[in-house]
């Protein structure tokens, strides 16, 4: 039996999910919270096995009171986000802080519960199944990427501190603290000829923190990136590991160049493959052809088009539900390539890692926070 809280302060819409997991055999409903302050002390009172959680709220809304649970209760949560662009930065910011999943809310409101009941059913039973963690996020180091006008290296990052037993109204106290630890290399000598692809689902906007804010703005190569997302969520996700990030980071786009020292993350609802381009050079080429098991962008995609770059090529499989990126590793590892696979402790769910690693095809096995630093040294051979 999955124990779920609702947190909304809706009356309407708490009546609406209570309803709708009531009449499943597998859910009970162990409470419902009106504001973000009534989740913590619902959260602490009840232990429940999954909470689903409104972004706006009054008193205290979500995020804060996603932080101050992943920082005293870790447990999975899934967020109820508004379809809008604002809904869509602050369910960046709630996954980033290590909500499992979300669900929009179509036009700002659930007012047709019956198309997306389905989505909500399926995220909060694969929650519940979920390692629920404190927040690895938040614990990476925060480089801000420097400024042309910068005198001062970034050499300091942002730590945030929350404080136990938050008093209505707080902000998180901010403390600067040396950066020793990220990025994991300042200096990358390399030829520019590889090629970094990184695949992702559930738990992957939190672990694509973890490690690309651990990435050196001078990597001499591309990556790229495929995360289960869909359309207009993966903008916001790109914009804020840029801001955040000593390497730059962007949403791909049709056609363009791969450089080095940037990260690109594919378009939702696009599938990104990567192709030759005149001068020795990669390019990105998006498309929407048919979706793969529903899903588009697919990693297999991706991984399937960089394996004809052979040795130059290092791909990293992540978090994420079901076996996406197999496929692909195979034929990477047929033509060379080197594989990373994130370890089972630190996956959100250990899915599409696990289908990498029993398959013998990974040619390390790293915990999330090691990841990073496991790129670079395979991009210096």
């Amino acid at each position: 039996m999955i124990r779920v809280l609702i947190a909304d302060d809706s009356a309407f819409m708490r009546k609406v999910l209570s309803d709708l997991f009531k009449g499943q055999s597998d859910f009970e409903v162990v409470g419902t919270a009106v504001n973000g302050q009534d989740a913590i002390e619902k959260v602490k009172r009840f232990q429940p096995d999954v909470l689903t959680l409104d972004v706006v709220m009054p008193i205290m809304d979500g995020l804060t009171a996603l932080a101050v649970i992943m920082e005293q209760c870790p447990l999975p949560v899934v967020m109820i986000s508004s379809a809008t662009q604002k809904g869509t930065n602050e369910t960046i910011r709630a996954l980033a802080l290590g909500a499992v999943d979300f669900v929009s809310k179509a036009g700002g409101a659930i007012s047709k519960i019956d198309t997306i009941k389905d989505e909500i059913l399926a995220k909060c039973r694969l929650a519940a199944k979920s390692h629920a963690k404190k927040n690895i996020a938040a614990s990476s180091p925060i480089v801000y990427k420097p400024k042309p006008s910068n005198i001062e290296p970034p050499t300091r990052r942002v730590e945030v501190r929350r404080r136990t037993g938050l008093v209505l109204g707080q902000k998180p106290t901010i403390n600067y603290v040396p950066n020793t630890t990220a990025p994991v290399k300042r200096i990358i000598p390399g030829t520019g000829k590889k090629i970094v692809t990184i695949g992702t689902s559930t738990g992957g906007p939190q672990a694509l923190q973890a490690v690309i804010t651990r990435l050196p703005g001078n990597l001499p190569c591309g990556v790229v990136v495929v995360q289960h997302m869909p359309a207009g969520f993966t903008r916001s996700l790109a914009e804020r590991l840029n801001s955040i990030s000593e390497i730059a980071v962007k949403e791909a786009e049709n056609d363009e160049i791969i450089k080095p020292g940037q990260v690109y993350i594919a378009p939702g609802d696009y599938h990104l493959r990567i192709a030759p381009a005149a001068g020795g050079e990669r390019k990105i080429v998006l498309s929407q052809e048919p979706r793969v098991g529903n899903l588009r962008p697919t990693v297999n995609y991706m991984f399937d088009s960089a394996a004809q770059f052979g040795r130059d090529l290092v791909s990293v499989i992540m978090t994420g539900m079901g076996s996406d990126g197999y496929e692909g590793m195979k034929k990477i590892k047929a033509t060379g390539g080197y594989s990373i696979a994130q370890d089972e402790s630190s996956c959100v769910v250990y899915g599409m890692p696990k289908a990498v690693v029993d398959a013998g095809l990974a040619d390390e096995i790293r915990p999330l926070n090691k990841i990073a630093e496991a790129i670079v040294e395979a991009v210096r051979r």
